[in-house]
């Protein structure tokens, strides 16, 4: 566990116990980052205008993020163990396959709507990431993609979803759509998360229905 309080070398302060009701350092910094890199681009952001937003040092921000890079990884893999979580409970359920199948469309969906911006900012960026944190963040999202493609299974094994449907093409299509929703979802648009989410999950199991 992180010291509450301590110093840089040359005795900078670095990190205190936190005032009661202020947001944690880490997430002081997540949120200025997320804000600035929307703002100005990744590239265009420095390390100082993100400590000075977050209105913390820069030893505090080392002391928690080993750089630029892991800010920018962390912005997008708080989502992800978000989504894993929720979809391994949805699918691990002792629901039908297809009510299962459809709870966890719908709430990548939702999930994905919430935190729309960090999606579209880690997008946006992504190849500007450290090739081992490119691959991190692939290997995670094709953990989700296989459990969904193993739903298709199991409800083509049962009869029913339809037998002549690629699950790989499926699970490629469907993702390939929800992460296209960050070029043109609004909040203050005519739809919610949760009704565009249902929308998803119906076109999905109507493609698969026997």
């Amino acid at each position: 566990m992180a010291p509450s309080s301590f110093t840089e070398e040359g005795g900078e302060p670095v990190a205190r116990t936190q005032p009661s009701g202020q947001e944690p350092v880490p997430q002081r910094l997540l949120s200025a980052a997320t804000r600035l890199f929307a703002e100005q681009g990744f590239e265009t952001t420095s390390v100082q205008q993100i400590v000075d937003a977050a209105g913390v040092t820069k030893g505090a921000m080392y002391h928690y993020f080993g750089s630029k890079d892991d800010l920018l990884y962390e912005i997008y893999a708080r989502v992800l163990r978000v989504q894993m979580s929720r979809m391994e409970q949805a699918a691990d359920s002792s629901e039908s396959v297809e009510r299962r199948l459809r709870a966890v469309a719908a709430d990548v969906v939702v999930t994905t709507v919430a935190y729309l911006e960090d999606t579209v900012i880690f997008f946006r960026s992504m190849h500007l990431l450290h090739a081992d944190k490119q691959a991190e963040v692939r290997a995670e999202r094709r953990r989700y993609h296989e459990r969904v493609r193993q739903l298709i299974e199991e409800g083509q094994r049962a009869g029913v979803f339809r037998a002549d449907r690629s699950p790989e093409l499926v699970v490629d299509f469907f993702f390939g759509a929800v992460h296209h929703l960050g070029s043109w979802y609004r909040r203050d648009g005519p739809m919610s998360g949760e009704q565009v989410g249902d929308q998803f999950a119906d076109l999905l199991l109507d493609a698969l229905r026997a």
